[in-house]
């Protein structure tokens, strides 16, 4: 079995998780995670899957036959070092223009792996503005000092409030 990393991207509508689940079913592939997006319309997305590495192209192919959907694949071959420990940093502030790019120079700074990144801006209806939320999962070595990863998270703005905790994955 071959490890292949398959995005995806199109018009939402219902049905099509499941499109690429039968494709993926149909050419002896196995489902090995998942993440999915509703964004401006738009459905977004990729998937882990192991294939049997003689069903590699005829999978792809199958999904590009997809109606609306557009689909690019990636196979796995080397896989990153293992992080000593992984850190789950939880960031919530004011939102504006450049903030992820300032939050992620800062774990750049410190030479930081994203291994997840999820964010919203939601309405703040007590402050009448955007709030900025994001969850990561960072992999860090044992030598990194996490106050000092804190507070250069929270010196990006005076209003972030910042919270680090270890996680098992």
């Amino acid at each position: 079995m071959k490890p292949v990393i398959i995005t995806v991207i199109g018009k939402d509508r219902p049905g099509l998780v499941d499109a690429v689940a039968k494709k993926v079913y149909q050419f002896g592939g196995n489902w090995q995670g998942s993440s999915f997006a509703h964004m401006a319309g738009q459905f977004a997305g990729f998937v882990e899957v192991l294939v049997p590495a003689e069903q590699h192209q005829a999978l792809i192919d199958a999904l590009n036959t997809l109606d609306g959907l557009q689909v690019q694949s990636q196979s796995v071959t080397d896989t990153l070092e293992q992080p000593d420990e992984m850190l789950r940093i939880e960031v919530m502030g004011n939102d504006r223009a450049g903030i992820v790019q300032e939050l992620t120079n800062v774990l750049h700074g410190f030479n930081l792996n994203i291994l997840h990144f999820a964010s919203t801006c939601e309405s703040a209806p007590n402050w009448g503005s955007q709030m900025f939320k994001a969850q990561l999962r960072v992999g860090v070595s044992a030598d990194l000092d996490r106050d000092d990863l804190q507070e250069a998270l929270e010196a990006v703005a005076n209003d972030l409030v910042v919270d680090i905790t270890t996680t098992l994955s």
